[in-house]
């Protein structure tokens, strides 16, 4: 195997829809080629492929690449894993192809768990190296925990976010899955505000997230009831993402859901659409940021690291999240972030920001002090070429 300038075949399954397709482009696009030779194939057509041949980075887009990954429903376990059956059958072209181009390659690179099934089926099949990004907490479900074993005793080398998916897979597993920590790459833009966001005075609340119950984004209604139960009109929330509810959700949210409502329905209904901008998807997250004054992210995980979470920490932005782990978001240093949620509490806290527009600036600056230094691009994109480097030799 050469083990000077690598050969690299990257995985990509969301096209640039999503916070690990955006990471692995920032890597590959601090990586020196000549130190790595980078190919790109993403499932998914999306912003991506255009980023990729701007910088020189040869990427092409295979849909019949199969993926899955284990959620917290025994139920939606069994039909997922349905579906990817029939997938997987009709990916019979896409995965010769996909052998054939490995055995010309150095690492293949998995830049999420859901392809763990696809590593598993290649690992017999080729002497290249395979290394996978964690980039979830997955759930402790016996598919979950099926999941994390055979990553663990399938892939050479596995590449985590942060402490803690490296944490819940031995946990899951009851195995040590070694591998190693490096933080998403974030960089600071320059980016002009969406033309879409008015500047009209208003505090403005961006959440970057598409639609899922884990990521809490309907919360956010309550927070905006307790808005307008104190009257405060100076504050928007703009939600930039795919709002469509999924119809297994609970109570009024799943009643929305059922006649085929979105996140912005379910805010007419509770009388606060006044407090809210729904921009849909927004192929340029940054432009939203420049055009709002915090980010918010009331996970229901207790999980606020998210890509979301370290790009409004690069734009400079207080962030608003639920959790403990403070290595990004830390109380009253780089945001607002409780242990739990609770409606009133935070509200007030947005509204302290809103009222004191020198302070949400401070705690912004704050963190973008610390995500420069944690995400630094050459730095993070020199740590996984050193993971390539170091499973070639072995």
């Amino acid at each position: 195997m050469n083990t000077g300038n690598l050969r690299v075949l990257c995985l990509d399954i969301e096209g640039g829809y999503g916070g690990s397709s955006r990471s692995l482009y920032e890597s590959v696009a601090h990586l020196s080629r000549n130190d790595a030779e980078v190919t790109v194939w993403c499932k998914r057509a999306g912003p991506i492929q255009n980023k990729y041949e701007a910088i020189g980075v040869p990427a092409s887009v295979t849909p019949r690449m199969p993926k899955v990954s284990s959620l917290p429903r025994l139920s939606r376990n069994l039909f997922v894993f349905a579906l990817f059956l029939k997938e997987w059958i009709a990916a019979k072209d896409f995965r010769t192809k996909l052998q054939d181009a490995a055995n010309k390659v150095d690492v293949v690179h998995f830049n999420h768990e859901a392809l763990f099934i696809l590593a598993r089926w290649l690992k017999r099949r080729t002497k290249a190296k395979l290394s996978m990004h964690i980039r979830t907490n997955l759930y402790g479900t016996p598919f979950c925990r099926w999941q994390t074993k055979s990553i663990i005793d399938t892939l050479d080398h596995l590449v985590f976010i942060t402490e803690n998916e490296r944490q819940s897979m031995n946990d899951y597993s009851g195995l040590d899955a070694g591998g190693t920590v490096i933080f998403n790459i974030v960089q600071p833009t320059k980016a002009p505000p969406h033309n879409k966001v008015p500047d009209d005075g208003r505090f403005k609340v961006a959440c970057l997230s598409n639609y899922a119950w884990v990521r809490g984004l309907d919360l956010v209604i309550d927070l905006a009831k307790v808005l307008r139960a104190n009257n405060r009109r100076d504050i928007q929330f703009v939600m930039a993402g795919n709002m469509r509810l999924p119809r297994s959700l609970p109570g009024e949210l799943g009643k929305v859901a059922a006649s085929g409502g979105t996140l912005e329905d379910y805010a007419s209904k509770n009388g606060v659409s006044d407090w809210f901008l729904f921009l849909g998807h927004v192929p340029d997250p940054e432009r939203v940021l420049a055009a709002c004054d915090a980010l918010i992210k009331p996970t229901r995980e207790a999980n606020p690291w998210g890509r979301d979470i370290q790009e409004g920490l690069a734009a400079a932005k207080p962030v608003i999240s639920i959790g403990s782990y403070d290595k990004f978001v830390e109380d009253r240093v780089t945001g607002v972030m409780p242990k739990s949620f609770d409606a009133d509490e935070i509200a007030d806290r947005i509204c302290e920001l809103a009222d004191d527009r020198s302070l949400a600036k401070r705690l912004g600056a704050a963190g973008q002090k610390r995500i420069l230094h944690l995400c630094d691009g050459p730095s993070r994109a020199n740590d996984l070429l050193e993971v390539w480097r170091k499973m070639v030799k072995q």
